[in-house]
């Protein structure tokens, strides 16, 4: 026999009492039918026209009649409903298969018909548990899905405020959740009042170094959001105990979630208690709550996802005590486990976001300082990486507002600014590689050399005088004295003559050490006075200029000779090689491609790849106009003067016309006034 209860037959089977109760239903007139049912008691007895007016319970339709069930097919093809044909034969018609769970002899004894009645139910109850079973597995597994498809979303974001959104949106989203508040576990400093104790120090290679203060903390909730559906709320960030006086303390604290049917309505023995205040304030009702821990990877609890008031429907406002009556329900003990699963990834990907954070801190702290560790070589150049950083963010901004033109479609990510920035800020961090002296020369000659040429000079001058002296000497002891009054003022007017000629040849040597910043000079003048000389203490001729310091005073561009331009020139190589030692991530990858071109011209005429315009990316050409921009405009150094910011155009101008740098970028420079952002604040990427 079925386990499905039977009752007595009710007095009445119109009784609504009834209507859920398991059901035979005969035809009108189908008296085999009533005869092969004779005697059952246990089950309610409907005529068709009854259960034809809509009944949701199980019913059994015991019938002999082919036509009427061929009329009635649509009714009696409800899950509900079986048919128990009675008939010596199969029906003729086949299409009624499909509706006829048995055929049964029609002389079939009571006895077995009961027992296939017992059986049909028994099919009914297997096919909906089986319907309710699948129902539950899909929503099972949507709810995994769903909840799968958060924790990537979680995992991706490593923005912590939107991170903190996210969470307490999703928990509110799957438990239907009218509000939410989220607090955050953290470490505060206490002060004992007590002085603080003297701290041994430390020598390290005979530096005392004075040992860090230990400082006394203790762990608190941070109120961190609120969101609510139903009201506008003010919000601001307080402090809490970990304590059991409140449920998100009692939480943290013990690490248990907290589900409550009423809010206003804990059972005894509780300690903590709701804070009512917000809602005589408010005029909202906190009925339902549910408080879940955040644990992290290591069990520890880092934070409490508080949700209030689950809905029956979601878009649903409570926006007074009736419609909280109507629609808040208590969180559903599945949607509870949920909720804590979520909170644990939440709680992952938190920490994740705080890693990440801290990776990018520490990584913006190692750029900042290997830059300051580069410009430290060259006080004169100091700040040169982050103003190029600075104009290059700027110009790549411009391009990326761009509405119309050549640059419409041009659209950088934040990673791809970031990436921009980085390249900026490291392009010469390959200067380490270059000799000090020839990476802050000044002049054309290093200060030896003309301190040296300097000093040969000033003997000459000496020997001059010298000479002067022994000849007046010489003039005095042949001829006398009165001779040598008479002829002495022409021996000081040619020793006058002698020294203004040495000064004057000195002056052109140090005005020829000065560095121009486009090609200039005529260094004739300069082989003139090489070709002269100064008897040496041995008495051989010592010329006043070698052919090394003739060789560096005839540069005519810049301080640097050939050699030692190529040192510089090697510092993009230095700068890629290091840069593409670097594990990036696949977000800012392009790093060291960016800086190595930053001396490269469109014509292929740059350095050290002889790159040409095809070759060049558009973050290297912008980071290019920006490098110039800042070594004309940037504060005076000691091998040139800073230009005017027009000037500084006009020499980029030239470069435009030359076919070095991009025109269309420089055009963009210029129209969206990027030189203003020279000298602004660092850019945030």
């Amino acid at each position: 026999m079925s386990s499905t209860a039977k009752v007595a037959p009710p007095r009445s089977p119109a009784n609504p009492a009834f209507r859920n109760l398991p059901a035979v239903v005969l035809f009108p007139g189908d008296d085999v039918a009533r005869a092969s049912i004779a005697g059952l008691q246990h089950y309610l007895r409907l005529n068709f026209d009854d259960f034809a007016k809509g009944r949701e319970s199980e019913t059994i339709l015991v019938t002999s009649f082919e036509r009427m069930i061929a009329e009635k097919v649509a009714i009696l093809r409800a899950p509900n409903v079986r048919v128990i044909a009675l008939a010596d034969e199969r029906f003729r018609d086949p299409r009624l298969d499909g509706v006829v769970y048995a055929y049964l002899p029609v002389n079939t004894p009571p006895g077995l018909v009961e027992r296939t009645i017992d059986n049909a139910l028994d099919h009914i109850h297997l096919l909906a548990t089986r319907r309710d079973v699948n129902e539950r597995l899909a929503g099972a597994t949507k709810e995994i899905h769903e909840l799968n498809a958060i924790g990537a979303a979680l995992s991706a974001e490593h923005d912590t405020e939107k991170l903190l959104e996210m969470i307490l949106t999703k928990s509110r989203e799957i438990t239907r959740a009218d509000a939410g508040s989220l607090y955050l576990v953290e470490e505060q400093v206490v002060d004992s009042g007590e002085p603080a104790k003297p701290q041994p120090e430390v020598v390290i290679d005979g530096v005392k170094v004075a040992a860090r203060k230990k400082e006394n903390t203790r762990k608190v909730l941070r109120f961190k959001l609120a969101q609510n559906d139903s009201i506008t709320i003010p919000f601001r960030e307080v402090v809490v105990d970990i304590s059991d006086k409140s449920i998100a303390g009692y939480v943290a604290l013990t690490g248990e979630p907290v589900n409550l049917e009423d809010a206003y309505h804990i059972p005894d023995g509780i300690p903590y208690q709701v804070n009512r205040k917000f809602d005589d304030d408010s005029g909202y009702r906190t009925k339902s709550i549910l408080a879940v821990p955040m644990r992290n990877q290591k069990g520890e609890v880092v934070g409490v996802v508080q949700l209030i008031n689950a809905k029956r429907e979601f878009e649903t406002k409570l926006i007074n005590g009736k419609a909280v009556a109507a629609s808040v329900i208590p969180f559903p003990l599945r949607l509870q486990e949920m909720v804590v699963s979520l909170a644990s990834q939440a709680a992952v990907a938190l920490e994740n976001s705080r890693l990440y954070q801290a990776i990018q801190k520490l990584f913006e702290g190692f750029v900042k300082a290997s830059v300051t560790a580069i410009e430290a070589r060259d006080p004169t150049t100091s700040g040169h990486s982050f103003r190029v950083a600075n104009l290059t963010v700027a110009l790549a901004e411009a391009a990326d507002r761009a509405p119309d033109g050549l640059y419409r479609d041009v659209k950088f990510t934040r990673d791809q600014m970031k990436e921009i920035r980085y390249a900026s800020l490291l392009h010469d961090f390959g200067k380490v590689g270059v000799r000090e002296e020839v990476l802050v020369k000044a002049k054309k000659l290093y200060p030896l050399q003309l301190d040296l040429i300097f000093r040969r000079f000033q003997f000459a001058k000496r020997t001059a005088e010298t000479e002067s002296l022994r000849r007046q000497l010489q003039l005095l002891l042949e001829k006398g004295r009165s001779e040598f009054e008479k002829l002495s003022p022409g021996f000081e007017s040619e020793l006058a003559a002698e020294l203004a000629r040495l000064d004057e040849e000195f002056k052109t040597v140090a005005d020829s050490n000065e560095p121009t910043v486009l090609p200039e000079g005529s260094f004739d003048r300069l082989h003139e006075i090489a070709r002269r000389a100064v008897h040496d203490m041995d008495g051989s001729n010592l010329a006043m200029l070698q052919d090394d310091e003739i060789r560096l005073l005839s540069i005519r561009k810049g301080s640097l000779d050939d050699a030692e331009r190529r040192q510089i020139e090697s510092h993009v190589v230095h700068t890629y090689n290091f840069l593409d030692q670097i594990p990036w991530t696949t977000e800012i990858r392009a790093i060291p491609d960016i800086a190595r071109g930053h001396h490269e011209k469109l014509n292929g005429q740059g350095y050290p790849y002889k790159l040409s315009a095809p070759e060049i990316p558009l973050q290297t050409r912008m980071m290019t106009i920006s490098d110039i921009f800042d070594a004309l405009a940037a504060s005076d150094r000691p091998y040139k003067k800073a230009v005017t910011t027009d000037r500084a155009l006009q020499i980029l101008g030239f470069a435009v016309k030359d076919g070095e740098i991009d025109p269309n970028l420089f055009q963009l420079f210029v129209d969206a006034r990027v030189f203003d952002k020279w000298k602004v604040e660092p850019y945030p990427y």
